[in-house]
């Protein structure tokens, strides 16, 4: 089961709480939809900006979130691939 959550009202006037709350559900601009796991803290947040957003429950799995590297790893393996591509050249 996962929950589908939609921003469907703009959050402008909204409190620091609500905003952080919008960006923890991951939604970021107006019209921003998102298949999240349904569970009880998801539902909560939902909750909590209920006049901003709509859900919905769907039969469908979630997605795994993706796994990313810290920026610092990140940047310096682009600078190695771009020495390596340099040293070839």
């Amino acid at each position: 089961m996962a929950l589908k959550v939609k921003l469907t009202k703009s959050y402008a006037g909204a409190s620091e709480d609500m905003l952080a709350t919008i960006r923890g559900l991951g939604l970021k601009k107006f019209g921003d939809e998102r298949l999240l796991k349904d569970t009880p803290a998801i539902r909560g947040m939902a909750f909590k900006v209920k006049h901003l957003v709509s859900s919905e429950t769907v039969s469908t799995e979630a997605p795994a979130p993706k796994r990313r590297k810290p920026r610092k790893i990140a940047l310096r393996d682009r600078a190695r691939a771009h020495q390596a591509k340099q040293g070839k050249a």
